[in-house]
């Protein structure tokens, strides 16, 4: 069977919903979280990712179970790739927050990413405010790998916004 390999806006709205009304502090990161930070939907995504308060993993795992999410990559602490076939792909990635602002992600060596709290902003998209990581913050996390196509444009649409 063929996987839905699209996320839309509603899917996105839907996950935010979900997130907001059971009061998960997050952040949308990557593709999508660059659209929220322009504003509108500049491109097609695969996935959401969804950086959240990792003390609300399971809580947060169990509803997305209800929600009709099935894992498909388990690569905790890190991250958790997640799929429906009614809302597609969900990466989500569990932060430890700490009382000054500022987060921490475990990494896949056993060590940790350390992250300032000016990373973590929100914008308005769809006439609603959402929190995502910053544009500093979204410039940062496209560093350190073999950019592909989809990278470049969030490059540039960071960079239209940063001026």
């Amino acid at each position: 069977m063929r996987r839905k390999e699209v996320t839309t806006k509603e899917d996105l709205m839907s996950v935010v919903s979900l997130l907001e009304n059971e009061g998960i502090s997050y952040w949308i990161d990557g593709g999508w979280g660059v659209d929220i930070l322009a504003g509108k939907q500049t491109r097609v995504h695969r996935d959401i990712d969804v950086n959240f308060d990792s003390q609300h993993t399971e809580k947060l795992l169990n509803l997305l179970f209800e929600f009709g999410y099935e894992v498909d990559t388990d690569w905790k602490p890190v991250r958790i790739e997640l799929y429906s076939e009614k809302h597609g792909y969900l990466d989500i990635h569990p932060f430890v927050l700490n009382k000054d602002g500022t987060a921490k992600q475990a990494n896949l060596e056993g060590g940790w990413y350390e992250f300032e709290k000016d990373l973590f902003g929100s914008a308005v998209f769809e006439e609603k405010t959402i929190p995502c990581i910053s544009v500093k913050g979204q410039k940062i996390f496209h560093r350190g790998y073999d950019l592909r196509d989809k990278d470049k444009h969030d490059i540039l649409i960071l960079e239209s916004i940063s001026r």
